[in-house]
Parts: structure tokens; C-alpha cells; sequence
């Protein structure tokens, strides 16, 4: 969940590198660090905190001379956040400079191991092990720092991206990948080094992501060398073009990624579908489906393994598969199926869902599931990640890059992504009629124009915001496919602004919740007039009753919520099963204006990371 940067060439390496740390603040910000070597000095800076605590402490610390350097943003998982605990971390002998992504499961044996050979430890982390567990196998075997990487790391039992250098050697940089993401830029005599490709969009369109177990020699001047970590044999490299450009990382005006993504969802649901829905031909057109349209249709049920909001999305997913495509489906947090032995064959599809393509439990399920003989299906973001790898097939959303912490138009893609699939499903196996298809081709096509519209009530929505901003709990209830957004819509709350709330199917708070319910409470109602409508009424009728404050999300033109609740937020009509890409819209925005007013740190907000890329 950390940010590694690293840059070897003819140019500084200091402001490329600090420029990609505000890049990958996102996926680690309790601290920061840097080492620059400039052919003679070492110079270490590293801070708790931010990126811009490391600006400052390296103006008034150390030169940022250098053609050599690496950085790194740190998300705490051994060791509090500290100065001494920030990445980079030196060797006993201070020649060895190491940041590193992930987690080194068997670091305490190995930490004892090395401290009765006489090496000591500054820090409390996994890191500092494993680069003097390189340096003892480096100076015991009297190999070179890529071998000796390579051995060391035949030795840990975890997940790990490291980036190391010898400051005896400074034309040289060796790294290596185990479930976390590591990506190279290929530039003119020169490589540049990221946990994605954001840090170097400007400087190169060529990047080379490694795969799981992979390790890579970078040297000034020469070609990138990658070799396998268990036998040590050579892997051709894959240059692949990026397709991410600089205009799409930037804020472009709005205060927060976050706001600024919420806003984006108009285009980004309909790059989704673009190229896919050819609605005049009533044809959806997905190779990854298309082609594996057997192992679809012949499924006994569908698994949906996700975690986080994703996981929220496979919920609502379930819905639509069940109801259109009349396919039995499961759908199970990533992390707990792997753990309890669950009964997989080859007539399941298990589909995988992941913003990143780098979730480690949804990674973790993956290859439980292929082991077992079923086909895996992957739903991602981000092109050429693990994922997408990983899977038999799958689909990307096309939502663009996702910066905020807390997922916003990653929820409605994956939604109009798995809607697309179910649609062409129920078509083929004659679930849905020629009408009713060409029916939701048309109100998935509109949806867009209706979220801008749903947008549209951003400054009621800011108004209720500061109503609410100093409660300490919040309620969210929705039935059916928006129950799933009632769970979402609590879950932004708790993300971004640190107050508790609950998502409960509105029929439950009858069986518990309903005690907590009082004049300080407020409860967020979806009541759409599709989907038992009169019974979510009932619903806030009881909540009224006992003083609590409703904030309905309904259906424009809404008259019978209007009278009973407190505050209403319209959104337009639609298809049930397409109701949750609108609903969502005003909880992600009322989660927004509440946290921008308590003064929280919207776009990463504390103890999480965008990319969880360790269990």
C-alpha cells in the first residue's frame, strides 16, 4: 500500500522523484522519504507525515544533487509512522539503500537470525531486515547485488515491490515484485520506477510492468535485463504503450480528486459501455464474454469475489444477474473466501472485482479458484494490472485513473460493466425479451445525462451537509438493489469524514437498529418509486414516529416521501436495476461536503490506501 519512485539516467533525479510521490500519495501517506546518490554522497531525508514535510525537510537537510534516487510514500503496516520507521532504510554497512511495498510475513526469524551475526536494527519495520538480510547474503556468497537480491528474496515468505541500490555502484538499480505492482518507463538512457505509471506519464509513453516473482537489473545505458527469482532464467521483456496522460491526474480545477471523480461519472459510465452497447443494433458486443460464452451459459452459479466497494458492487451485480440472466450467484468477500474452504468446481465462473487489479485477498482468491479448475472472469480499472493478468479473461471499466482514496466512479463502472454482462446473458439464454432488452439498452444509455442531472442538486445536497456535519452516527436503509447502496453510502461516510454509520435493508431496522433511532439520528432513506416503494414508505413512517431525522433519496416528482421526510434529494427515474447508478450520486456528494466541513483530508483520508496490496 506504499508508493515506491525511483528514477537511473542522465537527468536530476530529486524533482522526478518528488513530483511522483505527490502522484502516489494515494496509496500511502503517514510518511515519506528519499535517497539520492550523486556519484560520491549518499543523501538520506525521511519524515513522518507528508510529502511536503519531506519538501521541506530536504531543503534544510540535504543537496539534491544526484543522477540516482529513490523515494518512497509509506502506509504503516511494522512499525508506527515515524522518521525512523520512513522508507528508505540503509544496511548495517550504509553501502545498501532499499524502499520497499509490501510485507515480509517471516521478518522477526530472519531478524533474529541476523542479529546474532551481529547486525542491528534502527527501525521496527520488515524492510530494514530484508536489506541487511541482501547484505549478508551479498558479502557471505561474495556475489553481486542482483544475485544476492535474488537469493535473500528465495528466503522471505511475503509480498513485496523493492527498488535497491549499492552506493558502490551507481550506474545500477535492482528491483523485484511479488504481489505488490512495480512498473519501469523505458526512457532514452534512462529508467524510471513506480508503483503505477503516474510518476512518468510525461517522460515516457513505454513502460514494462514486472509480473509476480519477476526481478529486473536496470543499468545507465544499457537494456533492462528481467530474470525469473526462483531458477534465475530470462524473461523477454513486454513494452507496453500507456494510454494515460497527464490531464487526467490533475484536479482540473476542482478542490479534491474526489469531487472532481464524482463529477467525472457522466463520462466515465459511458466509456464503459462506449463501443460495447450498439444499441440501434440491439447487440452488446464484449469479447471476453463473447469469446468464453460457453463457460458462461453452462455455469452452474456465479462466485463474485471482491472486498471494500467493489465488494458493494458484486451486491448489486447478484441482483441483476439473478433477476435478468436467472443465474444463481454468491457473492463473497475476497478475504474470507480463501480462508474457509469453500466448495469450488469447474462448472463455476467466479468473477473477480478490484479498482486497482492489485487486491491482494481478490488476487489471493484468484488463484484458489483457478487451482480449483473454475474460469475467472476479472473486472478492473487498471490496464495491464495484476488482475487482469491473472484471470482467464475479463473487462476492463475504462473509468480513467482513480486518485481519492474513497471509490467513487469505480462503484457506478463496475455497476454498468456487470450490467452489460448480465444483459448479454439474459439475451442469450432468452431470459429477457426482445423488448424489454432493447428497453434497458435505452435507459442504460441515458443514464449519463441523468447522474449530470442527479449532480444538479450538489448545492441542496451541501446545504443538508451542514445541517448534519456534527452528528455522530448515521443510519442508511435501502431494499433491493438498493440495499447495496445503502451499505455504500455508509461506508463514504465512515471513509472520509471518521463518522459512524451503518447500511441496513430497510426491512431489518425493525430487528435491531430501530433502537437507535431517536432526534439526534439522522437515516438516510433511498425510496425510488421502483421496488417496493409503499413498503420502504412504511418504513419512514415508523422512523418518524420515533423522531428521527429522515433524508429521503426518491424519484423526481416524489409527493408521499416529501410529506413525512425531513429533507429530500431528487434523483431522475430509471429501471430498478439501474436505480443504484443514480442513487449513489447523492450519498457520494453528502459524504463529500460533510468531511470538507469537519476538515478532514478528503482525498486520503486517515489509515486507509487506494491500493491494498498487502492482507
Amino acid at each position: 500500500m506504499c508508493g515506491i519512485v525511483g528514477y537511473l539516467g542522465h537527468r536530476d533525479a530529486y524533482p522526478i522523484i518528488i513530483e511522483g510521490l505527490k502522484r502516489l500519495e494515494y496509496r500511502g501517506y503517514d510518511s515519506a522519504g528519499v535517497a539520492l546518490f550523486d556519484g560520491t554522497n549518499l543523501n538520506v531525508s525521511k519524515t513522518k507525515g507528508k510529502v511536503t514535510d519531506l519538501e521541506n525537510c530536504v531543503e534544510n537537510q540535504i543537496s539534491k544533487k544526484g543522477n540516482l534516487g529513490i523515494g518512497h510514500t509509506r502506509w504503516a503496516t511494522h512499525g508506527v509512522p515515524n522518521d525512523v520507521n520512513s522508507h528508505p532504510h540503509t544496511s548495517n554497512s550504509g553501502d545498501l539503500v532499499i524502499i520497499h511495498n509490501g510485507i515480509i510475513e517471516n521478518y522477526d526469524s530472519l531478524k533474529q537470525e541476523l542479529i546474532s551475526r551481529g547486525y542491528t536494527f534502527k527501525s521496527d519495520t520488515d524492510t530494514e531486515v530484508l536489506i541487511n538480510l541482501i547484505e549478508d547474503v551479498k558479502k557471505k556468497e561474495n556475489v553481486k547485488l542482483g544475485k544476492a537480491v535474488q537469493i535473500a528474496l528465495n528466503q522471505v515468505i511475503g509480498a513485496y515491490a523493492i527498488a535497491v541500490f549499492d552506493r558502490t555502484k551507481p550506474d545500477e538499480i535492482i528491483i523485484a515484485r511479488l504481489g505488490s505492482p512495480l512498473a519501469v518507463g523505458i526512457g532514452d538512457g534512462e529508467f524510471f520506477i513506480a508503483s503505477d505509471a503516474s510518476p512518468f506519464i510525461e517522460y515516457t509513453k513505454n513502460a514494462i510492468y514486472l509480473e509476480d516473482e519477476e526481478m529486473a537489473i536496470l543499468r545507465e545505458g544499457k537494456d533492462i535485463k528481467i530474470r525469473k527469482i526462483k531458477d534465475d532464467s530470462l524473461v523477454d521483456p513486454y513494452v507496453q504503450q500507456l494510454q494515460l496522460n497527464l490531464e487526467q491526474i490533475e484536479k482540473g480545477g476542482f478542490d479534491h480528486f474526489m469531487l472532481k471523480e464524482i463529477y467525472e461519472q457522466p463520462k466515465a459510465i459511458n466509456d464503459t459501455y462506449r463501443g460495447r452497447l450498439l444499441r440501434e443494433d440491439a447487440i452488446i458486443k464484449m469479447s471476453g464474454v463473447e469469446d468464453n460464452m460457453k463457460k458462461f451459459l453452462n455455469a452452474d452459479r456465479f462466485i463474485i469475489v471482491a472486498c471494500g466497494t467493489s465488494w458493494h458492487a458484486g451486491l448489486v451485480a447478484e441482483y441483476i444477474f439473478e433477476d435478468l440472466a436467472r443465474i444463481p450467484v454468491e457473492v463473497e468477500y475476497a478475504s474470507e473466501f480463501r480462508y474457509r474452504n469453500p466448495i469450488i468446481t469447474e462448472k463455476d465462473v467466479v468473477i473477480a472485482i478490484s479498482q486497482s487489479g492489485e487486491t491482494a485477498d481478490t488476487l489471493a482468491a484468484i488463484k484458489l479458484a483457478k487451482s480449483k479448475g473454475a474460469f475467472v472472469f476479472g473486472v478492473c480499472n487498471v490496464v495491464g494490472s495484476s488482475i487482469a493478468r491473472e484471470t482467464d479473461a475479463g473487462a476492463y471499466t475504462h473509468a480513467g485513473p482513480e486518485i481519492g482514496v474513497a471509490s467513487t466512479k469505480a462503484f457506478t463502472t463496475q455497476i454498468t460493466l456487470l450490467t452489460l454482462i448480465a444483459l448479454r446473458l439474459a439475451r442469450a439464454k432468452g431470459t429477457i425479451s426482445s423488448s424489454d432488452f432493447r428497453h434497458h439498452l435505452l435507459e442504460l444509455e441515458m443514464i449519463p445525462k441523468k447522474v449530470e442531472k442527479a449532480l444538479k442538486a450538489d448545492a441542496h445536497i451541501k446545504e443538508i451537509a451542514s445541517i448534519y456535519k456534527n452528528v455522530t452516527n448515521f443510519l442508511y436503509l435501502g431494499r433491493g438493489y438498493n440495499f447495496p447502496v445503502a451499505l455504500e453510502g455508509a461506508l463514504k461516510l465512515k471513509e472520509i469524514s471518521y463518522i459512524h454509520a451503518e447500511g441496513y435493508p430497510a426491512a431489518e431496522m425493525k430487528h435491531g437498529p430501530i433502537a437507535l433511532i431517536d432526534e439526534n439520528m439522522p437515516i438516510v432513506v433511498i425510496a425510488t418509486k421502483t421496488g417496493h416503494y409503499d413498503k420502504v414508505v412504511s418504513n419512514i413512517q415508523e422512523i418518524k414516529s420515533r423522531k428521527g431525522k429522515i433524508i429521503g433519496i426518491v424519484t423526481e416528482g416524489d409527493v408521499t416521501v416529501r410529506e413525512l421526510a425531513d429533507h429530500v434529494i431528487e434523483v431522475p427515474e430509471t429501471l430498478e436495476s439501474l436505480t443504484p447508478l443514480l442513487t449513489t450520486i447523492p450519498l457520494q456528494l453528502l459524504s463529500y461536503y460533510i468531511a470538507v466541513m469537519l476538515g478532514k483530508n478528503v482525498d486520503q483520508p486517515r489509515n486507509l490506501a487506494k491500493s491494498v496490496t498487502v492482507e
